[in-house]
């Protein structure tokens, strides 16, 4: 007789930058969620779907856990939390080298996950990530001062960047899982729609382009999806930004910026969607998208935490 399926939950939970996302694409195989160098770029539960013979994991890929200073940041870490308490198991990924170095806030976001953890009372799974940036003692070192704190059951040491790991965790993860027939297709890795796909892989060509001079205040909304007769697809999508000021930023002198973000999120999305693609960009005020119920909705983020 065949084994039994499995399948269930996996939070990935942390401090903002601690490499959820680049894990979560390194378990997936494939990319599945936006990853830059500034902070809070998650901003709303991504699930990536794994296979370990006949276990199905579905990750999920959740914001940072943060202080939060405004309402987005607020539905943000209420969306972390959820993910982790409705999850069959939860990972908690550090970023080993900023604990190390004592970084305030990544510090302080640790210890707000730990307290997080006990206040749910739920056991993590402790993923310290970015092993290849400290030496060996340090990390045993931090690795038995974390564990101490009694809320995780395992500790795995990683570089989610290089791989370096990365099955042992996968396997951990599988046994964690219930048996439950598959919760999704065997070929889908994520519950991502292609125009929401589309949308944050823009968003995050933005964040790698100008993640110096811009603050968190822009979206990315696909509003158009065409397909043509050639096979291939039209995309028109509004980047929208809070303040006048914010445009040029966007754009670029002579539209250098917008122009270099469209090349780069329309060839990646034309190998994530395996066709053709028309990519066309622009950029509105919204003054305090923030605060607009619709945009949560349609993150899946709760306006009324």
């Amino acid at each position: 007789m065949a084994d039994a399926t499995r399948a269930g939950f996996a939070a990935i939970i942390g401090a903002p930058n601690a490499g959820k996302s680049t894990l979560v694409n390194a378990l997936v195989g494939r990319k599945v969620s936006i990853v830059t160098p500034k902070v809070q770029t998650t901003r709303f539960q991504v699930r990536g779907v794994m296979l370990h013979g006949q276990t199905q994991i579905v990750l999920v890929d959740t914001p940072g856990v943060f202080a939060p200073r405004r309402r987005l940041d607020r539905a943000m870490v209420a969306a972390a939390w959820d993910g982790a308490t409705e999850a069959d198991t939860i990972v908690h990924v550090v970023d080993a080298a900023a604990q190390l170095n004592e970084q305030t806030r990544t510090v302080q976001d640790v210890e707000r996950v730990i307290e997080g953890l006990r206040t749910h009372n739920a056991k993590a799974i402790l993923v310290l990530n970015k092993i290849d940036l400290i030496k060996r003692e340090d990390l045993l070192a931090l690795s038995q001062k974390l564990h101490e704190t009694g809320v995780y059951s395992d500790v795995f040491m990683i570089s989610a960047a290089k791989g370096d790991h990365i099955d042992d965790l996968g396997v951990e993860l599988a046994k964690a899982m219930p048996e439950s027939p598959w919760l999704y297709p065997e070929d889908q890795i994520a519950d991502l729609s292609e125009r929401l796909l589309a949308a944050e892989v823009t968003r995050e060509k933005l964040y790698l382009r100008v993640h110096d001079e811009l603050p968190y205040a822009l979206t990315v909304e696909t509003e158009s999806w065409k397909a043509m007769k050639d096979g291939s697809v039209r995309i028109e999508q509004v980047i929208f930004v809070e303040r006048e000021g914010h445009k040029p930023i966007i754009l670029g002198k002579g539209g250098r910026t917008v122009k270099w973000v469209g090349e780069a999120a329309r060839k990646e999305l034309e190998i994530e969607l395996g066709r053709r693609v028309h990519l066309f960009l622009f950029v509105k005020v919204r003054p305090n998208w923030g605060e607009d119920r619709a945009r949560y909705s349609a993150m899946g983020l709760d306006f009324d935490v």
